[in-house]
């Protein structure tokens, strides 16, 4: 508990609604793929969710009677769930990072309509233009996609 000389501290919000996520992120329909952030640590982590909903475009071909959503777009919701952290990192401000690497990157089980992916991203390191981080997506507790996903900083 602060005594009276101390100032409280500045509350952080541990949950972002689609607004709040698309002031920090430049990605817009049909390429935003993060619905909520449900839980956010400043520069460590965050856990997200991805709807999956019959509507999406890419379902149309992928694959006709049989709808799977596409690995790499597991992978992009992965990265825009560690780029709500990356973002709000200091000097990361009027920058846009981007895809460096993405390392040992496992598909587990298919995701479907009716699925709801929930992501969890670890900032694993942070060294001036580049972070690493651990992400993971699961579908009712079953493992999904995991991997490691680097990025750069760069100028707009």
């Amino acid at each position: 508990m602060p005594t009276l000389t101390e100032t409280p501290p500045v509350p952080v919000a541990t949950k972002m609604t689609i607004e709040e996520i698309q002031k920090l992120l430049p990605h817009r329909y049909p390429f935003l793929l993060v619905d909520r952030i449900i839980d956010y640590v400043p520069g460590h982590s965050a856990t997200g969710i991805k709807n999956v909903t019959i509507n999406e475009q890419f379902f149309q071909g992928h694959f006709p009677g049989h709808p799977i959503m596409p690995g790499v777009l597991i992978v992009e919701a992965m990265a825009q769930v560690g780029g709500v952290v990356l973002k709000q990192m200091p000097g990361s401000e009027g920058q846009l990072f981007l895809f460096a690497g993405i390392d040992k990157v496992r598909f587990r089980r298919p995701v479907v309509p009716g699925d709801r992916l929930v992501i969890t991203t670890e900032l694993l390191a942070a060294r001036k233009r580049f972070g690493k981080m651990q992400a993971r997506a699961e579908v009712d507790g079953q493992l999904a996609c995991e991997g490691e996903l680097m990025f750069s900083l760069v100028d707009l």
